[in-house]
């Protein structure tokens, strides 16, 4: 009972995207329901394969089959809304209120099939008959059924409107044209009608034109704020860095100046403790002696007094404290740990700026780098224009040349450098696995690959969607703010240097420095295995913007 009650609902078969009954549905990962044309429009138009519904991003386009139990519910939704417009049709025989009915039934009225514009009167199917039969009858005009026949009629002559005034704008009888239409331009109705319905059929179109253009502009719309969304991301990402920076100089300097001041008050503590223990060793020495003063002051023996009061003459040593303070000068020390502070952030963001700068600099070093198929390992497909390389799954029978790789995934640039300086940029969104950067022309290409300078290798690695190494000696892990979608190479033959950039944070990612180059160099690329579509995305070759 639950089933047959939602086919009767038309809302649980409509497509969100064309707002019309499934035309072969089909799911998508998420779950939600489309027209197979509708969703493979949606994303033929779109910058990347999401839901339109969930706003679900797929990595790679699902492959789409029709959802069989849907597309048996959809027919049978339209077999029942088939069956119940015709046994209403049947039904609906006897009119009700507020329907045209038939203006010969006598007793119960039914439903009106047809009105004749010329007899004025709304006919049932009975009753129409004489005007399909009769051939006086044949060429009256006959309409789905309306009320106010009536008002079809010149309300001035009491004749059919059968014409079209295109001076006035209206519709008039014969004897309109005759008496008060004469010089104007007067066509048929029907004429009139027909150009009127084509000049609709054009407006419709025009509008369907402005729909369309305005989905679009949605569309485009949705790309921009998604674009916007990760420009916010990454410059939030960046800005979360910088500041996380500032903040820990900021703490830093904070803690070495509280540091700074209680070292001072211990030093003040330790001097005070030596200074205190030095007056209370000459007050004990001062008390000894008062204590053999009073002694002797007390004694009645003048002898001895006079005899002993020679040798209290000398006072025992003592300081002179007059001059000496404890206090120590915290004057200037807030001042000078500040103006440490300021000399720090400022290198801090001197080097922000230098990395920026630096990455606008190499970008007149740009080179237009192409794939070279004779170096392509049979596992790899290349693009016709040679910018773009993803690894296949499926070996492919090609000539054996001595330029090929053989066992790894790997392709070289046509183009050599042997001095100067060169840079390109690769993209790597939505890929999980990668390495490239420059090798030397003589690279073993036959065999197993150890990458690493000493091999004439100068490149770097993101294996497992989220860990980059540099393949230096030893290798060396890097921790990236943010996943670059966009990295740059530059190198310097004479230098001897290698870098690579993080092109939309303009972050430097990792340099090998102190090179020794003494033959031609080539690009060089390994787009990773597949891994089941996981990995499916090419590395491209992009066009550097120097405008950045």
């Amino acid at each position: 009972m639950a089933a047959a009650s939602n086919l009767q609902s038309e809302d649980q078969f409509l497509c969100s995207i064309c707002l019309d009954v499934f035309t072969d549905p089909v799911a998508i990962p998420c779950g939600h329901n489309f027209c197979k044309n509708s969703i493979n429009e949606h994303w033929n138009t779109s910058d990347r394969c999401q839901c339109p519904m969930c706003k679900e991003v797929f990595t790679i386009r699902p492959d789409l089959r029709v959802n069989t139990f849907i597309s048996e519910m959809v027919v049978q939704f339209r077999q029942s809304a088939q069956q119940k417009t015709s046994s209403s049709s049947s039904e609906q025989q006897v009119s009700k209120p507020g329907e045209v009915t038939c203006d010969v039934c006598t007793g119960t009225k039914l439903n009106a099939l047809k009105s004749c514009l010329v007899c004025l009167a709304s006919y049932c199917e009975t009753h129409l008959e004489p005007h399909l039969t009769a051939s006086r009858l044949k060429r009256h005009q006959l309409i789905d059924p309306v009320e106010n026949l009536e008002g079809r009629m010149c309300t001035k002559h009491d004749k059919p409107l059968e014409l079209f005034c295109k001076t006035d704008q209206t519709c008039v009888c014969m004897l309109c044209l005759v008496l008060d239409h004469k010089i104007h331009d007067v066509v048929p109705l029907k004429e009139e009608y027909e150009g009127k319905k084509a000049e609709l059929g054009k407006t419709e179109a025009e509008i369907q034109q402005m729909i369309q253009k305005r989905r679009l502009k949605i569309q485009e719309i949705k790309h921009s704020v998604d674009l916007s969304e990760e420009d916010a991301d990454r410059e939030i990402a960046e800005g979360v860095q910088v500041f996380t920076a500032l903040k820990e100089s900021v703490e830093r300097g904070q803690a070495n100046l509280i540091n700074t001041i209680k070292e001072k008050q211990k030093t003040t503590e330790k001097q005070a403790e030596a200074f205190i223990k030095e007056l209370e060793q000459e007050i004990s020495e001062l008390t000894k002696r008062r204590t053999e003063v009073e002694q002797l002051k007390r004694t009645e023996d003048q002898l001895h007094l006079l005899q002993s009061v020679q040798s209290l003459k000398a006072a025992p040593p003592t300081k002179d404290w007059t001059e000496v303070s404890v206090r120590p000068s915290y004057e200037g020390t807030v001042r000078r740990a500040v103006a440490q502070l300021e000399e720090t952030l400022s290198k801090k963001m001197k080097k922000l700026v230098t990395a920026e700068s630096e990455l606008k600099r190499v970008h007149q070093y740009a080179v237009d780098v192409t794939l070279d198929p004779d170096t392509a390992n049979p596992h790899l497909i290349l693009s016709g224009d040679g910018k773009q390389v993803n690894h296949g799954d499926v070996w492919k029978n090609l000539p054996d040349n001595p330029k090929r790789f053989s066992y790894f995934a790997c392709v070289l640039g046509k183009q050599s450098f042997s001095s100067g300086r060169f840079y390109f940029e690769v993209q790597v969104k939505g890929k999980t696995n990668w390495y490239f950067g420059v090798a030397r022309e003589s690279i073993n290409r036959k065999g197993d690959l150890t990458l690493r300078p000493q091999n004439g290798y100068w490149t770097i690695w993101l294996t497992n969607g989220h860990e980059y190494k540099a393949l230096d000696v030893p290798r060396v892990s890097l921790s990236l703010k943010s996943r670059p979608q966009k990295v740059g190479v530059f190198v310097d033959y004479e230098e001897g240097l290698v870098s690579f950039y993080d092109v939309d944070a303009a972050a430097l990612i990792y340099s090998f420095t102190s090179c020794c180059f003494t033959e031609k160099l080539l690009t060089f690329f390994n787009p990773g295995l597949n891994d089941g579509g996981k990995n499916s995305a090419p590395l491209i070759i992009s066009p550097v913007n120097q405008a950045e």
